[in-house]
């Protein structure tokens, strides 16, 4: 008991200061950090229990624009803190506003390559606007773990 919470403090801890040091970081190193981030919560809490955090609004993976959200293997949606609504849906076939079907790119490029970036139209939950997006994906195990970075807030100029 007292490893499983020693562990939880020092995942949670690294994961706090290396977020808070990318200040100066863009959007999408941010992104890809809260990803890897998250991907260590699930090799050391468990899918289930990582699964529930991820999906938790205002949890220790949604930090505002950018957040962790999770697909199985088939493109159905497991984890998003913004829109729960979406939770158990396969999203597969549903395209972006301009007809691509990102989430079937992201589920090609988690099984042939494990990780990677994929580009769309999104709408911005903080915003309420419809904007560029570039996710970054990372395949652990059986899921799909994401963060995007809406390109209009990048501060790097991609």
């Amino acid at each position: 008991m007292k490893k499983s919470i020693m562990v939880s403090l020092v995942i949670g801890l690294v994961g706090l200061f290396a977020f808070a040091g990318l200040s100066h970081a863009s959007e999408k190193d941010k992104a890809k950090d809260l990803v890897k981030h998250a991907a260590a919560y699930v090799k050391y809490q468990g899918k289930g229990k990582a699964l529930a955090e991820i999906g938790k609004a205002k949890g220790s993976f949604d930090k505002g624009e950018l957040y962790v959200f999770a697909y199985d293997l088939q493109g159905v949606m497991i984890a998003h803190p913004k829109n729960p609504a979406l939770v158990g849906k396969n999203l597969i076939d549903v395209p972006d506003s301009e007809g691509k079907l990102f989430r079937k790119q992201i589920v090609e490029r988690a099984k042939t390559k494990g990780s990677g970036w994929v580009d769309y139209k999104y709408l911005n939950p903080e915003t309420n606007d419809l904007e560029d997006k570039t996710t970054y994906l990372l395949k652990v195990g059986d899921i799909i773990l994401c963060c995007g970075a809406y390109k209009e807030y990048s501060h790097d100029g991609d």
